[in-house]
Parts: structure tokens; sequence; C-alpha cells
């Protein structure tokens, strides 16, 4: 059997938690904005140590909400280059003006010098993405030069659930987080977002615009040009049940995790995407990157063909200043983005990977590498 990019888990008791739950919803008729909705909130809330949470369709709908709250229209978001369409895609939105910014080769992430060369007059807020679940060692830095400009900064955590740094949680280092339930996730609702804030202000906003501007779910009455970004009940419940398992699938992904660090160390010429001092990443993605002049299509290739390991699609293979739908953004070159999204690959990690699954794949890049390398 070979070893599939991605797999997505949900045992035969989340599979039955699951069913109870949607008979439950099925029989009372409550479809969306339900309790199923107010647990998900609470729960995922608390498992980050932060005092709101207001649930939405998508990761995407998660930003936009929050970017529009923050009244971004016609003022400039600086975005890093190495980050999904969507993060961008929602500063468009939201009726702002992505300005796209360079990244570090070590984390793929803003830093804050990176960041101030971007800035601009009329910068409203500022997206760190952390890329691949790690949380940048420069947040810090990076948060303070935005309460130094009065520039908002907002959490693309689509891929850090339950990641850390220095204790503290992915999506409450900024005014809000975003976070995706993409069935690709280390936790997923089927489809949806969530938004993580301390503010009860931006919490409020963020409710009335999910639901298409309503004042009140009860009321016609419109009083934001919101959207229909509600999440569903039943994405709401399967989301429940995942988040219970979020600590145990964290843990397997870090042990998987070691058992490549401890195996690509012994291979000149491979630099995987290291967790930095201080931070606890989930591990959605294991980055790699692969020597200078690599035909990375080859390599994926034969890993696939030869070895039967299907490695997990870039994050990402294309800057956003080279994506086509972008290029009236696109200033002059970001030349480490550019370089970084050429060169890498990303391991296979599952949240129930087996032993004998993490032995092929090390040997499936080990012999590749070997191969290409001469």
């Amino acid at each position: 059997m070979g070893v599939p990019a991605a797999r997505i888990v949900f045992d035969e008791d989340d599979r039955t938690a699951v069913a109870e739950a949607v008979t439950d919803i099925l029989s009372t008729g409550m479809l969306t904005l339900g309790p199923w909705t107010e647990r998900f909130e609470q729960a995922f809330a608390t498992e980050h140590g932060a005092s709101h949470a207001v649930a939405v369709s998508s990761g995407t709908a998660a930003l936009e909400v929050v970017l529009r709250t923050l009244g971004v229209r016609d003022r400039d978001v600086v975005v890093p280059a190495v980050t999904f369409y969507a993060t961008a895609g929602a500063v468009l939105h939201a009726g702002g003006r992505p300005v796209l910014a360079d990244v570090e080769a070590s984390t793929f992430a803003l830093s804050a010098a990176t960041v101030e060369a971007a800035l601009t007059p009329t910068t409203a807020a500022v997206v760190l993405v952390h890329v691949g679940g790690m949380i940048t060692p420069e947040v810090d830095a990076v948060r303070r030069l935005c309460d130094e400009r009065g520039i908002a900064l907002v959490e693309d955590a689509a891929h850090a659930h339950g990641s850390s740094y220095g204790g503290r949680a992915a999506g409450t280092f900024g005014l809000a987080g975003a976070f995706s339930f993409y069935p690709t996730k280390v936790v997923t609702s089927g489809e949806g977002g969530m938004i993580l804030t301390e503010s009860a202000d931006l919490r409020d906003e963020a409710r009335i615009h999910r639901d298409q501007g309503k004042g009140s779910f009860s009321t016609n009455h419109h009083i934001r040009f919101g959207g229909s970004w509600r999440l569903s009940e039943l994405n709401a419940a399967v989301g429940t049940v995942h988040l219970r398992r979020l600590k145990e699938f964290v843990e397997n992904r870090r042990r998987v995790a070691r058992r490549y660090d401890t195996a690509l160390a012994a291979l000149d010429g491979l630099q995987p995407l290291t967790e930095p001092a201080g931070c606890r990443g989930n591990y959605y993605k294991y980055v790699l990157l692969l020597p200078p002049g690599t035909d990375r299509a080859r390599f994926k290739r034969e890993a696939a063909e030869d070895f039967g390991v299907r490695l997990a699609g870039e994050v990402y293979d294309l800057p956003l200043h080279e994506q086509p739908v972008l290029a009236p953004y696109r200033g002059g070159p970001l030349p480490v983005a550019e370089d970084v999204c050429a060169r890498h690959v990303c391991l296979p990690v599952h949240t129930d990977m087996t032993e004998d699954e993490i032995d092929q794949v090390i040997e499936a890049v080990s012999r590749v590498h070997r191969r290409l390398a001469g």
C-alpha cells in the first residue's frame, strides 16, 4: 500500500458521535446558528485561551469578516507573498488593496523588517500567516511594529490549530485570528472557519456580518453590508466532535515530524523548515527545501512511481505576486518568496500515521534525493 498525500481521520467513535449529533439536529429542525454552533465556538475559544470565537462558513470568510470590521476599504493591507490566494482575496473582497511582502526563508513568514518595507501611509492592517502551523519568533516584533504605527495585526491561522509560541496559542497575538476547517486541516468541520478575538466589539460586528448584516437573527433589518457566512449546525457538530481530538492529533503529527527530523539530518542538501525555539507547531505541513536546481516535479514523480509515496501539495508553488489574478498588485521582485516557493516539497503527515508509513516516506525521500544528487 502506498502513502497518500493526505488522509482525513474520523474513527468509529467520531463517526458515532457525529451521527448522534446529526440525528439531534435534524429532529429539532434548527439547522443554522443553533446550539451546536455555540458549543463549537466555546470549545474552540477555550482550546486556544481566547475570550471570544465566531464560527463562519470558511477560513476565507473569517478573514474577510475581520477585515470588513476593521474598515480596510480603499486602504492597504500587507500580506506575505507566500500564502494561499484567499489571504489576498479576502483583502480584495473587503475592499482593500493587498500589498505583497517578502518573507524570511527560515519560517516562510513575514518579519518586522519585511513588514516595515511594505508599509504605506494608508496601511490599515498586516496579515501574519502561520505557514505549516509554525509561528514565527518574529511575531512579537511584528506586533510591536503594528502597535507603534496604529495598524491592526490579523493572524491567518488557517494552518495553526493548536499551535503556540511562548505558551501562547495561535490566533491570540493580534486583534483577531482566522482559522479554516477545510477537510485536510488538523481539525475539520467539513467546511467552515472561526474567528478568535479578545474584542467584544469585533465579536459582535462579526456576528452581524456573517448573517447578511442583520441586526439580529430574527429580524429583517440590515445594518451592515454583510454576507451569507453562517456555519451550518451540521458542520458545527462535525467540528465539535473532531476538536475533542486536537491534542492527540497534534502530538501524533509531532511524533511523525521527529522521525523525519532525525532521518533528514543525515542527508546533505535537504533542509526542513525547522520548528523555531519557543514554538510548538502542529505540523499541518512538513516543509522540506530541496537543493537549488533540483527538478521538483521529477522528485515527486519518482517518489510516487518508484516508492508509492505521494507528496502533499506545496505551500505554495507560486508566490502571490506571480499569480495571474493578482498581477495588478505586483510590485518589484520578492526574491526569498520566489526561491522558497520554487524548491520545496511537503512530506505526508497524517494524524494516524503508522511507523511503517513513516519508514516508507523516509526511504523514498532518501533514495530519490541520492539518485538526483548523483
